[in-house]
């Protein structure tokens, strides 16, 4: 899942990144309404955490121009501005949940972990492939009854091909979903990880490999 945080605040924006990205999140970071309006135009988020009084263009109008888009990502409003009118206001412009400041870092995860599953190509929350059963929210993956102990880069590499299954994903598919803006695309990091994924998953054999293709499991 890609975020995208849009916080003026930079301090906060920080931590707030850092906190979605220990849940397994690829979050990518904007500091002012135009930068957000640019990586909007480049890449397809699922959910837009969106601070609203922001310099350059302003957190309504950037709103306004997600808003309309039938690709849009979910959009979670989190601002100081929390008075009752103001959420009204914020969901009438188009956003899809509201939080206020000061929030609680576990309900911001929930929120926008729920906003994915709402999007209109959401998956059914609990994923089942290959004998392997994932609950992104729980944070859980078993196989034929093993819990398997992963880490948040290879939970979210097996979320994302049982999300493409019986499809492939290349390594740079996997690299803007799973990895952030900053990812370098000439490295190893996603063989890598997956080759820790292939073990931990153990026999037989699930994951597959095919050169010049992608990475698939069957």
């Amino acid at each position: 899942m890609r975020v995208l945080v849009v916080e003026d605040a930079r301090a906060l924006a920080e931590v707030v990144a850092e906190g979605l990205r220990d849940n397994g999140l690829a979050v990518d970071l904007a500091f002012d309404g135009l930068a957000a309006a640019e990586k909007l135009g480049c890449t397809a988020y699922d959910v837009l955490v969106l601070d609203r009084d922001l310099p350059g263009l302003h957190g309504d109008a950037v709103c306004r121009l997600v808003a309309d888009r039938p690709d849009r990502p979910m959009i979670l409003m989190l601002t100081a501005a929390g008075a009752p009118d103001d959420r009204v206001s914020g969901l009438v412009l188009g956003a899809d949940d509201y939080l206020p400041k000061p929030f609680h870092f576990p309900e911001l995860v929930l929120r926008v972990q729920a906003l994915a599953r709402r999007r209109p190509d959401a998956r059914p929350r609990t994923l089942r492939v290959a004998g392997i059963e994932l609950d992104p929210v729980r944070r859980t993956a078993v196989r034929d009854g093993r819990v398997l102990s992963l880490s948040v880069k290879e939970f979210a590499v097996l979320e994302a091909l049982m999300h493409a299954s019986p499809g492939f994903l290349s390594a740079e598919r996997l690299l803007e979903q799973v990895w952030d803006e900053h990812a370098d695309p000439f490295t190893n990091t996603v063989a890598v990880t997956v080759g820790r994924l292939r073990r931990k998953l153990g026999a037989p054999a699930v994951l597959a490999t095919t050169p010049g293709v992608g990475y698939r499991l069957e």
